[in-house]
This record gives structure tokens, C-alpha cells and sequence, in this order.
């Protein structure tokens, strides 16, 4: 049996789960705990990334990260996330769904109204209209957004030996973007759920186990 999502169809075993939250926040721990559980479970996971997942959204995302003489401007950085998300649905997510594989995705269309709208100040009409046009209705079942202070995610961040060009933004932007995700988690609640990812390490994966056992 299939199910539909946006104006194509996957299949009815299949699910749609993304990780989203700030710099810091412990999502990739997160994704190998999930990936884990899941696996445990039965289901057939793969695991990707967004901006990346593929060759050609890998490129996009080193454009993306590395820092420049010249300056990438918001606009610019938007339709470079989208040029790379529409490779990504198209050689991995879309086929990976309707394969009836569980997708478990480090970042998606969320992220781009948090760091593009809520960071960059690009309005949510623009980026509404590229999301009509590359995702054509595909939404994740389940977001988990990992959620912490920025003082907390700070403090993790300086234990890396390297920082991005935007991990290196100012504090004003990452409380933007902070800001912007608990809104859209707020809005969307039958899709969100907000993981307090300031607490140790086993208090933040009880609740993702307790998120993944009601979702399932």
C-alpha cells in the first residue's frame, strides 16, 4: 500500500524524520542514537545530511562552509540550499521513502527558515515559494528539534578544533535562528517535538527514546 506525500507516493512502511537545532546542540550524537534505535527496532535507516547527501549537494555545501573573499550574500545562500536540497530529494530521500526505508535526515526545510528567514532575514513568503516548487508537499513525519541556550551550545562549539563560516556568526544570529525554530514548533506541533538538549547526555536521550516510542 502506498501513501501519498505531496504529489508523489511512498511507501506505507516508510518515514521521514529530521534533527534540527543550533550549532552545538549534540545532533549528531542525537543521529547515531536514533539511527541506532531504529535499527534495533527493524527498520531499514538511512541516515543523511542536508546541506549535502549527495556528490553534487556535497560541493554546495563546501561552497557553503568555507569562507570567502567574496561575500555570499542571503539570497545566494538560500538557492544554493535549495539547488542542493532538490538533489537531495530526488537521489536519496524520494527514492529511500518509497523503498519504504525510514530516512533520518540531519537538517531539512526547517533549517531553512530558521538560518535563512530567522538568521538571515529573508521573509518566509520567499523561501515558502521555493519550498512549493523543490519539495512539492514532502514533509518529515517527525522533528525532533534539539534545543538549547546559546551559552550552552557555545561552550560546546569551542571545543572544536575548527569552526564554519557559520559557525563563526555573532550571538545576535544564533538567537535569531533559535528564536525561529521554537516558533515553528510551536506552529507545528503534531510534527515537532522540542528535546531539551542543555541536560546530560542520558537525560537528552531518555527523551528521544520516549519521543521515538510514542511515535512508533
Amino acid at each position: 500500500m502506498k501513501k501519498t506525500q505531496g504529489n508523489w507516493e511512498s511507501s506505507s512502511s516508510s518515514h521521514f524524520i529530521t534533527i534540527e537545532g543550533i550549532e552545538g546542540v549534540g545532533k549528531s550524537t542525537a543521529i547515531t542514537f536514533i539511527r541506532d534505535w531504529l535499527t534495533e527496532h527493524g527498520l531499514s535507516v538511512v541516515v543523511t545530511r542536508e546541506p549535502g547527501g549527495t556528490e553534487v549537494a556535497e560541493e554546495i555545501r563546501r561552497v557553503l562552509l568555507n569562507t570567502h573573499k567574496e561575500p555570499i550574500y542571503p539570497e545566494t545562500e538560500l538557492l544554493l540550499l535549495f539547488a542542493g536540497r532538490m538533489q537531495h530529494i530526488q537521489e536519496v530521500i524520494k527514492p529511500a521513502l518509497q523503498a519504504g526505508k525510514t530516512v533520518l535526515c540531519d537538517r531539512f526545510i526547517d533549517a531553512s527558515y530558521a538560518y535563512q528567514g530567522g538568521g538571515r532575514g529573508i521573509s518566509d513568503h520567499f523561501i515558502q515559494m521555493l519550498e512549493q516548487e523543490i519539495l512539492q508537499g514532502l514533509q518529515p513525519n517527525l522533528t525532533l528539534l534539539l534545543d538549547a541556550p546559546y551559552h550552552v551550545s557555545q561552550l560546546r562549539l569551542q571545543q572544536r578544533s575548527h569552526t564554519d563560516r557559520i559557525e563563526s556568526e555573532h550571538e545576535a544570529f544564533f538567537q535569531r535562528v533559535r528564536a525561529k525554530y521554537l516558533k515553528r514548533a510551536e506552529q507545528s506541533p503534531e510534527r515537532y517535538r522540542v528535546i531539551n538538549a542543555a541536560l546530560p547526555l542520558p537525560k537528552v536521550q531518555r527523551q528521544m527514546k520516549e519521543v521515538l516510542h510514542d511515535f512508533f
